[in-house]
């Protein structure tokens, strides 16, 4: 777990794509999209069918290294309105015997926002915690400290002749964009014009790595 500053509060960046609140005892993550693999199994397309349990197994890790008593997903944690019905019955299980123990807070995203229920826990499009504003997606005319996810931001760079991409957060002066947590999700380049827009001048991909927070400015 790797330092990060922002907003005047103290974060830890984890290289599995969330971060920990140490004053809120929180673990954010975002873009978790359970249940993503059955949906595109319904059209035909048939993926890897545990995806849904390798999130949840990340999440469970992390839960334990980090202490956290609350778990604050920023949206899309369901990869569409009826995820979280085809969740197997030991997957939804485990899952609500997280947010039955946890503050589990569930933020809407453009994925999951017409969903009826969730496996616990409690659902709000958006949220205020000490100052910062916690939302799926990134406002850009938005003045007050942000945190969110949406984008799915990956740092692509070559590297004496090799191609390296890996999962990053993305910051600027009022704006944290988190890397998806899912284990099937993609990425989009933390350099793209969607991302540059949302968070400003003056971002950068931030990766942590072993004891210390690599930035790359987008510029």
């Amino acid at each position: 777990m790797v330092p990060l500053s922002f907003a005047g509060h103290d974060f830890l960046a984890l290289p599995e794509a969330a971060l920990y609140w140490p004053a809120q005892r929180a673990l954010l993550v975002a873009d978790l999209h359970f249940e993503k693999a059955s949906w595109f199994a319904r059209f035909g397309q048939f993926l890897p069918p545990h995806d849904s349990q390798a999130t949840l197994d990340m999440i469970e890790v992390l839960v334990r290294r980090t202490g956290a008593r609350a778990v604050w997903s920023l949206g899309d944690s369901f990869h569409d309105a009826d995820g979280a019905a085809r969740l197997d019955r030991a997957t939804r299980h485990r899952l609500e015997a997280l947010t039955g123990t946890l503050d589990w807070m569930w933020i809407t995203g453009n994925h999951d926002v017409a969903m009826a229920d969730t496996p616990g826990g409690r659902r709000v499009a958006e949220a205020e915690v000490a100052g910062i504003l916690l939302r799926h997606e990134a406002e850009p005319d938005e003045r007050r400290p942000e945190i969110s996810g949406h984008f799915h931001p990956k740092l692509r760079v070559t590297l004496r002749g090799r191609h390296v991409s890996r999962r990053c957060f993305v910051g600027s002066e009022s704006k944290l964009i988190l890397p998806a947590l899912g284990a099937l999700t993609g990425g989009l380049d933390a350099g793209h014009g969607e991302i540059r827009r949302a968070v400003g001048p003056g971002a950068a991909a931030l990766v942590p790595v072993s004891d210390r927070l690599l930035r790359f400015p987008l510029t």
